[in-house]
C-alpha cells in the first residue's frame, strides 16, 4: 500500500537494507514519519543517534529477519512500481526527491531546477519514466543526475509531487546562498514566484526573488 511504498523507498534512497534497516535524514519530521510507519509492521523501537557535526539523525533496526523481509519488499517495489496507482507512484517520487533531491535556485545565475542524484542509473531512468506519468518532463545527465527545469514542469512538480513539509536544506554549508535552513518546498515556491507573467510577445520574463 502507499504507506509501505513510503517506508521501503526511504530505506532504499537514504538508508540501507542489510542485516536490518537504517534510515538517515536531517529532517526530524521525516525520521518520525518513518518511525511511525515502521511501528505498523515491527514491534520494537529503533536505536536513535545524531551526528553532532552534520545534525543528521539515524534510526537503526537491527534484525536479520526484518532485513530479509524489507529486501523482498524492495525488489517487489522496483519490479511493480510502474504498474502501481498514481498515489503510490507519487509517494515513491516524493521519497526520492526528499532523500536524493534538492531545489537549485540561484537568482544571480537565473537558475531554477529540481535536481536528484542516484548512483544507480537504472533508478534514474525509473524516476524519469514515473515523472512522465505526471506529464513532468525531466532530463538525465550523466553520470548520476536527473533534472527538472522550466516553469511549467516546476509548477507540475509542485502540484503533483513537491517536497515534504519539514524537509530543509543545510543552511550551515559554506556554499549555501540562503545561510539558513529553509524548507525545500519554500525554495521551490520562491523559484516559481520569480517568473514574471508572460509578456505581450509571449515570452516569459524573469525577475529575482531574494
Amino acid at each position: 500500500n502507499t504507506e509501505t511504498v513510503f517506508l521501503v523507498s526511504h530505506f532504499l534512497f537514504d538508508g540501507e537494507i542489510k542485516r536490518g534497516c537504517i534510515y538517515n535524514n536531517r529532517s526530524a519530521a521525516l525520521i518520525e514519519r518513518v518511525r511511525n510507519s515502521m511501528r505498523i509492521i515491527y514491534d520494537l523501537e529503533p536505536r536513535v543517534s545524531e551526528d553532532p557535526e552534520t545534525g543528521v539523525l539515524r534510526i537503526s533496526y537491527h534484525n536479520v529477519a526484518l532485513g530479509l523481509y524489507m529486501k523482498e519488499k524492495a525488489e517487489e517495489l522496483f519490479e511493480n512500481i510502474v504498474r502501481f496507482s498514481k498515489h503510490r507512484k507519487r509517494e515513491f517520487l516524493q521519497s526520492f526527491f526528499d532523500d536524493e533531491g534538492c531545489m537549485d535556485f540561484r537568482p544571480a545565475e537565473n537558475l531554477r531546477r529540481v535536481r536528484g542524484y542516484q548512483k544507480n542509473i537504472q533508478v534514474l531512468y525509473l524516476i524519469h519514466r514515473l515523472l512522465d506519468d505526471f506529464d513532468i518532463r525531466s532530463k538525465i545527465r550523466q553520470p548520476n543526475e536527473i533534472v527538472i527545469s522550466g516553469k511549467e514542469n516546476l509548477l507540475k512538480f509542485q502540484k503533483e509531487i513537491n517536497f515534504s513539509p519539514g524537509v530543509r536544506i543545510n543552511g550551515k554549508r559554506s556554499n549555501s546562498i540562503w545561510k539558513r535552513p529553509l524548507e525545500k518546498r519554500e525554495i521551490l515556491r520562491r523559484a516559481i514566484a520569480s517568473y514574471k507573467p508572460i509578456g505581450s510577445n509571449g515570452v516569459h520574463r524573469s525577475t529575482y526573488v531574494h
